[in-house]
């Protein structure tokens, strides 16, 4: 049987795609915290059968449109006192900006540094971003791959 520890004060960032949890992890710098961090992969889920799971003992500060990009299923709770005090819903950002970079060698923020990568949704209803510099579509909830057959 698996105990994780009641959070007393931090997020519970719940309902991730079963497999995304580590990308977001890293991406939130947990791998590397000074405090206290759950990564509880493949839980049951009513809903989609298996899910991720991050459980933090500590108070962050989180781009949520970034998590929003990597999985728009995703819900944080904010725990103070051992209590939710706060249920936040991602939705798919207007934009991203920053997060990952563009694919296509032919793009200038390939060739140009300075340029950061910066994605526009699209598409809401297919989760479909494209590069404001190339054209190339990414595809939400997928870690930022490029579309091979678009």
């Amino acid at each position: 049987m698996l105990n994780v520890d009641t959070i007393k004060n931090g997020l519970v960032i719940d309902h991730i795609k079963a497999g995304l949890g580590w990308q977001i992890f890293q991406w939130l710098g947990l791998d590397k915290a000074p405090f206290c961090a759950a990564l509880i992969m493949n839980v049951p889920s009513k809903v989609s059968g298996k899910k991720d799971l991050i459980k933090i003992d500590n108070a962050m500060d989180i781009d949520f449109s970034v998590l929003g990009f990597i999985d728009p299923n995703i819900c944080v709770n904010i725990i103070k006192d051992e209590k939710v005090v706060r249920k936040i819903n991602m939705e798919l950002p207007t934009r991203v900006q920053g997060v990952f970079n563009c694919k296509n060698p032919r793009c200038i923020t390939q060739t140009e540094h300075y340029v950061k990568p910066n994605f526009i949704l699209t598409d809401k209803k297919n989760g479909l971003y494209c590069c404001e510099y190339c054209d190339t579509l990414y595809k939400a909830g997928e870690g930022g791959k490029a579309l091979e057959s678009i």
